[in-house]
This record gives C-alpha cells, sequence and structure tokens, in this order.
C-alpha cells in the first residue's frame, strides 16, 4: 500500500439494504478502508456491488447500520452535507456518461460551472486534469469521435476536477478492450499515487484486482465472505465462491490423470506467499528428480509475492521422505 496510516479513513458498521421487491442487497457489512489505499470489492452478478458502491456517495441510503468518512457519519444532515459530499466522493461509470453535445473541455468543466465556480478558475482546473489524463490535444474533440479509452480518460477528468477526496469506480474498465484496459488501470495507479486518493472499485474482472487493488472484499448475496490483501486472497482463497471467481484467471490446465501407475505420479506445488518463497526450479528438480515433468504453472507475482502452484508428474515412488522434502520448498503440497 501507499504510504497507508493504520487507521480507517471509511469505517462501515453493521450496514444492511434490502429493496421493497423484498431482495436483501447487503447484510451486515463491516468494512474498514484506509486513506490512499485502492479497495477492490467483487462478486458475482447479483452479489450487492453497485448497492454497496452507492453507500459511499448516498446515491443509495442504507436502512441500519453507520458510514462514516474521516470520522464524520455520512448518513446524518440534509442537503447541503449531502452536496458536500458529493464533491468529496466522485465517481467514474462503465459506460462513460458523457455529453454528446459537448466538447472534451466542456464534459470536465461541467461539474465546476454547476458548482458556481468562477471561470477563470475552471479554465485552470480543466487544464490541469487534461493535463494529467493525457488528453490536452483532444480539448475541443466531440465525445463521439473519441475511443473508448480517452472517453474514460474524459470521465476520469470530469471526477477529478472537483478536487475529491475519494474516487468510485463502476465497473470502469468492463466495457473496453484489454490494451485500453491496462492503459486505464495505470492511470489510475498513476493517480492514486501521486494525489493520494483512496479508490474503491468494483468488478467482476480479476485482473483488475490483481493489477489494481491493495486490498479486496469478495460479496456474495449481499454478505462479505472473505476480505484481505490481494495476496493473500489471491493466494490462497478461503471460500468456493473466490476459488471459482479466481479459476477464470488460470485457463489451459491439463485434466487431472487419475489412472497413473506407481512409477508416474503427480505432485503440485503451491505458493501462497504467506512465508515469501519463490520456486526454485533447481532445487525442486533436487527434491524430485532429473525425471521429473513440469505440466502446469501459474504462478505470477503480486504486491511483490509469488503466489501460484507447479504441478508435476514424476517417475519415481512418493514416499514418506520425498514428501517432506517438498514441504521444505513450498507453501502447501497435494496429490490428486
Amino acid at each position: 500500500m501507499n504510504n497507508i496510516i493504520r487507521a480507517p479513513y471509511i469505517q462501515l458498521t453493521g450496514i444492511s439494504k434490502s429493496y421493497a421487491n423484498g431482495v436483501q442487497a447487503l447484510q451486515d457489512i463491516n468494512l474498514d478502508i484506509y486513506p490512499g489505499e485502492v479497495f477492490g470489492i467483487i462478486g458475482r452478478s447479483g452479489a450487492g456491488k453497485s448497492t454497496l458502491l452507492r453507500l459511499f456517495n448516498r446515491l443509495e441510503d442504507a436502512d441500519s447500520g453507520k458510514i462514516t468518512i474521516g470520522g464524520e457519519d455520512i448518513r446524518q444532515g440534509g442537503h447541503s452535507r449531502l452536496r458536500d459530499l458529493r464533491r468529496r466522493v466522485a465517481m467514474i461509470f462503465q459506460h462513460f456518461n458523457l455529453m454528446s453535445t459537448k466538447t472534451v473541455a466542456e464534459n470536465v468543466e461541467l461539474p465546476l460551472r454547476m458548482a458556481g465556480v468562477p471561470a477563470s478558475e475552471r479554465r485552470q482546473r480543466v487544464d490541469e486534469m487534461l493535463h494529467l489524463v493525457g488528453l490536452e490535444a483532444l480539448r475541443d474533440s466531440w465525445p463521439a469521435r473519441l475511443s473508448g479509452g480517452q472517453k474514460q480518460r474524459t470521465g476520469i477528468a470530469r471526477a477529478l476536477v472537483t478536487q475529491p477526496e475519494i474516487l468510485l469506480c463502476d465497473e470502469a474498465t468492463s466495457a473496453l478492450d484489454p490494451e485500453n484496459t491496462l492503459s486505464i488501470l495505470t492511470l489510475l495507479r498513476q493517480i492514486n499515487q501521486r494525489l493520494g486518493l483512496t479508490i474503491i472499485l468494483i468488478t467482476h474482472e480479476m485482473d483488475v484486482i490483481r493489477t489494481l487493488c491493495d486490498r479486496v472484499s469478495v460479496l456474495e448475496k449481499g454478505n462479505i465472505i472473505e476480505q484481505g490483501e490481494v495476496w493473500r486472497v489471491f493466494g490462497e482463497p478461503q471460500h468456493a465462491v473466490t476459488r471459482s471467481m479466481l479459476g477464470t484467471l488460470h485457463h489451459g490446465r491439463p485434466e487431472r490423470e487419475n489412472r497413473l501407475n506407481d512409477s508416474r505420479q503427480q505432485i503440485t506445488l503451491y505458493f501462497n506467499g504467506a512465508n515469501g518463497r519463490e520456486p526454485d526450479l533447481q532445487q525442486i528438480a533436487s527434491v524430485l528428480g532429473n525425471r521429473s515433468r513440469l505440466i502446469y504453472s501459474s504462478c505470477e507475482q503480486i504486491q511483490g509475492r509469488v503466489v501460484g502452484q507447479l504441478q508435476f508428474r514424476i517417475e519415481r515412488p512418493l514416499t514418506a521422505e520425498l514428501l517432506r522434502m517438498a514441504e521444505q520448498i513450498a507453501d502447501k503440497i497435494a496429490m490428486p
């Protein structure tokens, strides 16, 4: 994390939310978010992600519980406090929400114009934001002439022009191709580091969480079922839903061979990042033997820690001594 003070900046305590049709969207949500971190919220469709995100700027109101930002209970107060809250908490959207009859610069300027900011200050802030997101050359372009990535950059500039403390991202990359997705994630991380902005995002894309976030919560049927630092959750997910969602990251995994004879067996070495171990192929070969074969690998580095697994086919008996040696080179081992 980026110089995060270990005192919560945003706290949700006992938050529940239901709708008139009887759907219980959120149940007893307890959540701490720290200043300057990028916090991800993931879950399957209908898990409650969008409802939870919209509580932070009171586009939705909880039925019960408490939400504080900087120690202030945001569920209290009238229209003036709500207006102040929405200046502090900005939002970017999946489908950009740009006005087609306004140029890039005019779209970015719009929140300032609505807030009554003087023209000279509006121009200065718009110029700063367009420079920040790399759109100076397109300031007079119309949204219809922009790529998806450029439209989202315009949306980010518009959100930041009010100088918020918190940026909410509602599936901000799901409408983009992979190249533009990476570009926007890189921009969001740069903004987070440069401005010290706290970013809260919801997504169903596990790659977004892996690339951008410091910590993550997993929602299922309105409940937080798992949360923690990204490397911990990805390295050793505790809940079946999390494991299922993470399974989408690993393509081409071979089917396990269930009828191997005694001289050709499989062993999987797991690395969950907890002990800081990294796969040492020379050491692994010395333990498993020169005739071992790597048949599957999914190791990656997340937040400076290696997580994943290596699956080997070996042509020697899986003795107790071999298993003991294998336990010294990985965080966990398993066999079919």
